[in-house]
């Protein structure tokens, strides 16, 4: 189990700083910690389909209505940050657009990514990752390196591909839906070809 203090320490760590004691101190390092965190939280959460952040939910159908293209709109939920997928097939046209998902349908499923602030339901390597995308936006602040800024970010990007790699061993992979694009470019005869 690790908290937020103990993220932004392993952090802090990586790139040779002294530990915070909480997110409040009133240093330097808390201040960055402080600042931090919850932003970088969220986009580390936003840039993988992490297993302990997936949530399914049926939507609420908002009582207002889109002004136009669309005929219905149901609000998201106060956890949302990145949709993955919905029962809409592709013949209904859909958007998120200002907290809500605008449609042609009366019902909407959606599976998202929540954002999950309970540091006790975090998958070790998401904290792995978040601790290293912290590292990379703590440096400059901290050290005023580049180097060590781009050094973090590469790490991050090595976490975020080492647990992109376990997830697929961990069930099947979400399957890509056709707009028929795909159909459309395959099926298309080019000129120089006939």
């Amino acid at each position: 189990m690790s908290s937020e203090v103990q993220i932004c320490n392993l952090a802090l760590t990586k790139i040779g700083e002294e530990q915070i004691l909480s997110l409040t101190e009133n240093n330097k390092r808390g201040r960055i910690c402080n600042l931090h965190y919850e932003p970088t939280r969220d986009a580390v959460l936003r840039s993988h389909i992490w297993n302990f952040a997936v949530k399914r939910e049926e939507l609420a159908l908002s009582v207002d209505t889109p002004s136009f293209d669309f005929t219905y709109q149901f609000a998201l939920p106060n956890d949302y940050l990145r949709a993955l997928n919905t029962n809409l097939d592709a013949s209904y046209d859909w958007k998120i657009e200002n907290g809500f998902v605008l449609c042609k349908s009366d019902s909407v499923k959606l599976r998202y990514i929540a954002k999950i602030t309970d540091t006790n339901l975090f998958d070790s390597m998401f904290i792995e990752a978040l601790s290293s995308r912290l590292a990379a936006e703590f440096a400059i602040s901290l050290t005023d390196s580049l180097s060590l800024q781009a050094q973090m970010f590469s790490l991050y990007n090595g976490k975020i591909a080492e647990a992109r790699s376990m997830d697929s061993m961990e069930g099947t992979s979400d399957s890509i839906q056709d707009e028929g694009w795909l159909d459309a470019r395959l099926s298309y005869v080019s000129p120089y070809n006939a």
